[in-house]
């Protein structure tokens, strides 16, 4: 991590910069992680699968003070942004440079300041780039640990990736709670099985469809007795696929988070039923349509107060204002409390849907759909998949005939997992009398001719 630090603060990288990382994860991506949060430095970790639309707008308005990127395709995707946008790239020779006593690059850490900038679109399809602090990390450690409990020797697998929060979250629990780390670069169902038999395993954070996945390579085999935890989040888990890790004797724990809240909120320990238990410190609230308390039992929005919580969004102070209201925020989530507290998660942010392992979300597909020009309108919706769990389904209103390569314009906008699968030509979309889209009716009753993937 020396020459890391000495090669930032050669670059003019210090405190208060913002520095994108577009790297897989491994070693490297970990190096730089601390690095740069010993120059004072915010990481923005870029999302490996989006376009280099995505990428340059994220740089953009960001503000990036400098792009570190891998060799091969990462140094021709870095340099295509860089003509693009501007922003000074730093490749591996850079980083590979020798020690330099004079350019140590640290800085006192501001429990305040941000430790990593991660964008998430929301609901409006708008990235927006939240601020996590040092303070923020360090709860959510210091919060997940009460709940799970650490142990001497504990290793949780990460096959996450890093510039998801919940990959970025174990890492800065591993160093806070000096427990090991098993890193893989991508998703693979046989090197999860495997690492979980022969690398002494404690715990492994995934979605439901990674598990099942899991679950089919190992052929329901038990695990061993060192797995405490397999952190089962993202979307809510099929009740079959539950029963079955059961039957395999597999210590599910399942869980909510989001990205504001520094991953995770709220946990259901192995073995327990009923909702999720709050971890120590978060305080859970749901807010009825008047703005009221929810009634007992009743479906409200999550509103969430603790230490957790992320500091804002970068450059938006009245979206920043509107998610922090009062201190609390306003997830956007739907859930209900049961009678002992438990929380039950009803709806993922209205109408976001998770495809594999990532967040999906339908107005930033609809949002590039209504540029091309023979769009007149258009509404996404999830479809039941077997192997990612949902994919995109959109319908359009068209200009023409409808001889149109929706797929190929998406293909060049949007990451592979978020072009639609489907493309469905009507003469209308479902909407209320104030034009809102009520996507819950996408597909029912519609007429649904196919138009070019």
């Amino acid at each position: 991590m020396r020459r890391c630090r000495s090669a930032l603060a050669a670059a003019g990288i210090g405190a208060g910069d913002r520095v994108a990382v577009l790297l897989p994860t491994g070693g490297r991506f970990v190096e730089l992680t601390h690095a740069l949060d010993a120059a004072g430095a915010t990481l923005l970790p870029l999302h490996l699968r989006l376009s280099e639309d995505e990428l340059a707008f994220q740089l953009a308005d960001a503000g990036a003070r400098a792009l570190i990127h891998g060799d091969g395709e990462l140094r021709e995707r870095a340099q295509a942004l860089h003509e693009r946008v501007g922003t000074p790239l730093l490749g591996p020779e850079a980083l590979d440079g020798p020690w330099d006593a004079a350019n140590r690059g640290e800085a006192p850490v501001d429990p305040e300041a941000p430790l990593a900038l991660l964008y998430t679109s929301g609901t409006t399809g708008r990235p927006k780039g939240a601020l996590l602090s040092h303070r923020a990390f360090r709860a959510s450690a210091e919060a997940s640990a009460a709940m799970l409990g650490v142990r001497r020797g504990d290793c949780w697998l990460v096959c996450l990736p890093l510039y998801h929060v919940g990959g970025l979250s174990l890492l800065t629990r591993s160093v806070l709670h000096g427990t090991s780390l098993v890193l893989h670069d991508r998703f693979d169902p046989e090197r999860v099985s495997e690492a979980i038999d022969r690398e002494g395993i404690s715990g492994v954070s995934l979605v439901p469809s990674m598990f099942a996945r899991v679950l089919d390579a190992r052929a329901d085999r038990p695990p061993p007795r060192g797995l405490r935890w397999v952190l089962l989040g993202g979307v809510a888990a099929p009740a079959l696929l539950l029963a079955r890790a059961a039957e395999a004797g597999f210590p599910v724990a399942l869980t909510y988070g989001l990205t504001e809240a520094t991953s995770q909120v709220a946990t259901r320990l192995p073995g327990r039923t009923g909702g999720l238990t709050p971890l120590p410190g978060l305080e859970v609230r749901l807010v009825a349509d008047d703005g009221g308390p929810a009634a007992p039992g009743a479906p409200g929005e999550i509103v969430l107060r603790g230490p957790t919580l992320f500091s804002g969004y970068a450059g938006r102070p009245v979206a920043s204002a509107e998610a922090l209201r009062g201190g609390w925020l306003r997830t956007g989530d739907v859930g209900t409390l049961d009678a002992e507290g438990g929380l039950h998660v009803l709806d993922r942010r209205h109408d976001l849907f998770v495809s594999g392992g990532e967040n999906v979300y339908p107005a930033e597909i609809e949002r590039v759909l209504l540029e091309h020009p023979e769009v007149i309108d258009a509404g996404v919706a999830g479809a039941p998949d077997a192997r990612f769990g949902a994919r995109p389904v959109a319908w359009v209103v068209l200009r023409g005939s409808g001889a149109t390569d929706l797929g190929g314009f998406c293909r060049k906008r949007l990451a592979r997992y978020k072009v639609p699968l489907e493309f469905h030509a009507v003469t209308r979309l479902p909407r209320n009398a104030l034009g809102k889209l009520q996507r819950h009716r996408l597909g029912g009753g519609l007429p649904k001719p196919s138009v070019s993937h």
